[in-house]
């Protein structure tokens, strides 16, 4: 149940963002998360058997919209945690393409799933903190109950905002698949993992997580 809404809410935030004008000024974390159901509404709605039956076009989608504008980069570091300070540019580069890859081949599904006005953005507090902002927002379940979805902005050195990771009820992203890799390089190692990565892409993370669930 988490795995899959965790999927859908990072693939989310990323169809969220619209493109901004040029020279316009970039839209804050708020505003980003505010298009979300809109923007999810006209790339899903009515579209969703066609997608189901085309993995392909449903990808593509995905990195269209979502790729752009997610800083998969540094969230990709932040996963490898303490091993991204061994590893080699060419590492990094070739895990955050690999991850990124099987993440949205394993979550893509679950974007169709989404329900227009199922979203809602909670007023933001505070001021704007370019390392780390959150957009807090609730997700209304099947049954009625709310789920707590937070999203973590940064600012990139282009001066846009870029989404990096999703807290629901207090369960990040980066930190649950943190573990996963960490235990992972451990049992074997960075090339290891990302040739696994780079061939089994969404099976190897079902195996990851299966792993971390039995011990």
């Amino acid at each position: 149940m988490l795995g899959s809404i965790l999927s859908a809410a990072v693939l989310a935030v990323a169809l969220g963002f619209a493109s901004p004008a040029l020279h316009a000024d970039p839209a804050t974390p708020e505003q980003v998360v505010q298009s979300i159901a809109e923007n999810l509404d006209k790339a899903v709605s009515g579209h969703q058997a066609e997608l189901r039956g085309d993995r392909d076009k449903l990808i593509d989608l995905i990195d269209d919209i979502f790729l752009p504008h997610f800083d998969i980069d540094y969230a990709s570091i932040l996963v490898l945690g303490q091993n991204a300070r061994s590893a080699s540019p060419e590492q990094r580069s070739r895990f955050a393409k690999a991850f990124y890859k099987s993440i949205a081949h394993r979550y893509a599904e679950g974007l169709l799933n989404y329900t227009r006005g199922r979203v809602r953005v909670l007023p933001f507090k505070g001021d704007l903190n370019d390392k780390r902002t959150i957009v807090r927002t609730q997700v209304v379940l099947d049954d009625g109950k709310l789920l707590a979805v937070d999203y973590a902005f940064r600012k990139t050195r282009d001066g846009d905002w870029k989404a990096y990771d999703v807290i629901i009820e207090g369960i990040s992203y980066i930190t649950n698949y943190r573990n996963q890799v960490t235990a992972e390089i451990a049992k074997t190692s960075l090339d290891a993992l990302i040739q696994r990565l780079e061939t089994q892409g969404e099976k190897a993370l079902e195996s990851m997580e299966a792993t971390q669930k039995g011990s």
